[in-house]
């Protein structure tokens, strides 16, 4: 056995080349023993996803901007209730169809088109587990300082160029190393992590929020600090302001069939994701609010970051109850970070490497990827290197936004539920996702219709001078990104049909039994002549029921 089938992932014998190019166990439709989430876990898992440092902090940027803590707020729970049905509808192709976000996307850009939205997904998987990490090695830093003060003044034997320190580059690699047991899990057991983050992150965070108030004697003067902005310019504050909430939210959107397609019935994925992220994000965002006010009144100065408010909190020989405490609130703000990693990071690299590379790539060879990816990127230049390098990530959004829009449209405008599953795993020339030599075009104009829309907005969130149309045009980057590509696809789609459009809306894989023209039934064809009975697939319609 050579060395390339030794790095192969398990695959059924016999595949063709076609096959291994676009199959494996991680890529075919999830089995009925591995569908376990629940209603219950999907609660869990935005109660588990809201609680970081990220989410902490989010208010911040508003305030700063010259909104009241009030507006700032109402901005965060519409932004957050506003995109949580579109997490909603893109997710259930996934809670539908048990297919993962690389196999949604060849519904509407193609078998091969689909690699480079996979692609861009995964490029950004792979950057912001690098961030987090860096975030998550801060925690560290902290909780180690309540254990052992003595590690504050470890000396440096890295060279300035580095961009750190031996202190801070040893607390990022901790956060790394036990960062790596929790991708070993596959996605239908890692459900238990985000129950158990459920717990700790927001009993550490009630106490945080407490603790806060008793030491400041009050909730502090952001609390009564009124707005600098008005008439218009307090409108498009509020308007930049839940698009930024939305923002943070588009990578998540993006690849929502991931989980859902672990749902144990399509109903589990839909009304826990619609009630649980506007409540649990705009929760976070009021315990930041309140704490960050708090430090005024103790420090003088507003600490949006949770964890530079708890290194505060170590300084001045602190008792032993003090220390106890950071140590506590430190710890959860690991599993925090960690849980996040995992839900926005990991997961999701692991799901676009295996599309793109799936005669090597599973999704936990994938999750690994990442890891090492993020740590080879040495994330804290990044973030040092530019304070604008945070909301050059989240400008990306309008990218994944025009993806989005293209992908809803597809399911719900254009095909209304209708699938062929086993037509996303062969190169049948007639096949209803081959389109022109497996790339959809018509998706292609819309996406990038979706992105011209924005782009010189987006110049100018990476510093450059533009007029202020466009800015405003950008501050709304979301919707029209999104609204664009969904139009012109459809458009695109009238004018020139794609296979499979539907007239009626049912959720149903036709596929199956589908007899063709020439007299064979597609369940059966495996892209290169023979029978293959992976890809076979059911019809859901009893799913769809519940």
């Amino acid at each position: 056995m050579g060395l390339l089938q030794r790095l192969e992932v398990a695959h059924e014998p016999g595949l063709t080349h076609s096959q291994l190019f676009l199959t494996n166990e991680d890529l075919q439709p999830v089995p009925e023993e591995k569908r376990t989430w629940t209603a219950f876990n999907f609660f869990a898992f935005w109660v588990a996803d809201s609680f970081n440092v990220n989410t902490w902090m989010i208010v911040s940027s508003m305030v700063q901007l010259g909104l009241s803590w009030w507006q700032a707020w109402i901005c965060v729970w519409v932004g957050y209730g506003i995109v949580a049905p579109f997490i909603v509808l893109n997710a259930r192709p996934g809670a539908i169809f048990h297919v993962t976000f690389p196999v949604v996307a060849r519904t509407s850009f193609g078998l091969y088109g689909s690699l480079w939205t996979t692609f861009n997904r995964a490029a950004m998987a792979c950057i912001w587990y690098g961030v987090q990490a860096s975030i998550g090695g801060n925690c560290v830093l902290v909780m180690l300082r309540a254990m052992w003060p003595s590690v504050n003044n470890i000396p440096n034997h890295l060279p300035a160029s580095s961009g750190t320190t031996t202190k801070d580059f040893m607390c990022f690699f901790l956060f790394w190393l036990i960062s790596l047991p929790a991708i070993w899990f596959p996605i239908h057991k890692i459900r238990h992590l985000f129950t158990v983050k459920a717990v700790v992150a927001p009993t550490a965070g009630i106490t945080f929020f407490i603790w806060c108030i008793v030491k400041a004697k009050g909730v502090g003067p952001i609390i009564h600090q009124s707005s600098t902005l008005h008439g218009s310019e307090l409108g498009w504050a509020m308007v930049s302001s839940l698009m930024s909430a939305m923002s943070n939210m588009a990578t998540l959107v993006t690849n929502a069939p991931d989980f859902a397609s672990r749902a144990k019935t399509p109903s589990a994925a839909l009304l826990p994701q619609l009630l649980s992220v506007p409540i649990t994000f705009s929760l976070v965002s009021f315990i930041g609010i309140i704490v960050s006010s708090s430090s005024v009144a103790i420090y003088g100065d507003a600490i949006w970051s949770p964890i530079d408010l708890l290194a505060r909190f170590l300084d001045d020989s602190p008792s032993h109850a003090t220390r106890f405490g950071v140590w506590f609130i430190s710890a959860s703000f690991i599993i925090a970070q960690l849980g996040t990693n995992i839900s926005a990071n990991s997961v999701s690299a692991g799901c676009d490497l295996t599309a793109l590379f799936p005669r090597f790539i599973n999704i936990r060879r994938g999750g690994f990827v990442a890891a090492i990816v993020g740590l080879c990127m040495l994330p804290w230049n990044l973030l040092k290197s530019s304070n604008s390098f945070t909301s050059y990530l989240s400008a990306y959004s309008v990218f994944l936004s025009s993806i989005a829009g293209v992908m809803i449209s597809e399911y719900y405008l254009i095909r209304k539920g209708h699938y062929r599953v086993a037509d996303l795993y062969t190169t049948r020339r007639d096949g209803w996702y081959w389109y022109t030599y497996g790339i959809n075009f018509r998706a292609y104009a819309a996406y990038i219709a979706g992105i011209l829309i924005n782009v010189v907005g987006f110049a100018g969130a990476t510093g450059r001078t533009v007029p202020l149309a466009a800015t405003r045009i950008y501050q709304m980057s979301f919707f029209t990104g999104f609204g664009v590509s969904a139009i012109v696809y459809c458009l695109l789609a009238r004018l020139a049909p794609v296979p499979g459009m539907a007239t009626t809306f049912e959720e149903v894989d036709v596929s199956k039994d589908e007899e063709r023209d020439d007299g064979s039934f597609s369940e059966h064809d495996d892209g290169g002549g023979g029978k293959n009975e992976n890809t076979k697939s059911d019809v859901y319609v009893s799913e769809v029921s519940a």
